[in-house]
């Protein structure tokens, strides 16, 4: 059985296109399938994690990051295999999975192709697929949620720009086994997936089944210098610079001179601990 957990307001509402789409070829082809509409923040999670109980079942994901993301924290990793039908604004994780966009495609892939192992994370206790962080991109991410005007990616790059513009650095100390080694930075990111907010590759080299971490750490660096470093960060090149750290990781633990908000997925959790790790070929998703 197919079920497939759709956000409604996915896309600022376009959804129901795909949904007549998706209804249209499945009747077609007489598969057994459910369309299970949220209601609410949460909503997606309690119905994966029903659905996902059932023997042979595949639960699919019919909205952006943030529905994939609930959709994986409620979803029973050792019994269901999990789709995706991508309708978000920014659609990251999809872009590393190599996801079709278009929605005849993803489910094409769904009804005939595999479901291959690939690699998730667990942050206190929150599981993650794509990429966990603080810093500048959380102070982004609250600003997106302030700029009601704007949409989509625009309203992403606007946040961006402003957040590089009033900025504070963290500091924070990375713990390496009894080591603690202590930083000022723009932002830490642990990735699987390879980019954020609608295409901006933070973690360019991320692989989604490699069983590693891609730790990333953004020092501190001149004002004066800001610019340039955000136009390396749009085309990928964030690695490239001097004040850039990067590792292939397991497990990352990090603690803070104050309390901070992390982000999971886009997805924004305050009071847990930065102390991460990867969980190798956990989940089953239907991928090329």
């Amino acid at each position: 059985m197919l079920h497939f957990i759709i956000n409604p307001k996915a896309n600022r509402g376009k959804i129901k296109k795909k949904v007549k789409v998706l209804e249209k070829i499945l009747a077609e082809k007489g598969v057994d399938y459910v369309f299970h509409f949220t209601t609410e923040k949460g909503a997606a999670t309690e119905l994966a994690n029903q659905f996902s109980n059932e023997e042979n079942s595949t639960v699919i994901a019919v909205g952006g990051d943030g529905t994939i993301n609930e959709v994986l924290n409620g979803l029973n990793v050792e019994k269901a295999k999990f789709g995706i039908i991508p309708s978000g604004s920014g659609n990251d994780f999809i872009a590393s999975a190599g996801i079709p966009l278009k929605t005849e495609d993803a489910l094409e892939l769904i009804l005939n192709g595999e479901a291959k192992p690939t690699d998730f994370m667990v942050c206190g206790g929150i599981r993650g697929i794509n990429i966990i962080g603080t810093g500048i991109d959380v102070d982004i991410l609250k600003r997106c949620r302030r700029y009601k005007v704007l949409r989509g990616k625009l309203q992403y790059l606007v946040s961006l720009i402003v957040s590089l513009i009033k900025f504070k650095f963290y500091k924070f100390f990375i713990e390496k086994g009894d080591e603690k080694v202590e930083k000022e930075g723009l932002i830490v990111a642990v990735g699987n997936g390879r980019q954020f907010g609608g295409g901006i590759k933070m973690c360019p080299k991320a692989v989604i089944d490699d069983g590693k971490l891609d730790f990333v750490v953004a020092g501190k660096l001149k004002k004066s210098r800001i610019p340039k470093a955000f136009i390396k960060l749009m085309k990928g090149k964030i690695l490239e610079q001097d004040f850039t750290e990067f590792e292939l990781r397991e497990h990352v633990k990090i603690t803070f001179d104050k309390p901070v908000t992390i982000q999971i997925d886009g997805e924004l959790y305050d009071d847990i601990d930065f102390d991460l790790s990867i969980v190798k070929g956990g989940i089953k998703i239907f991928r090329p």
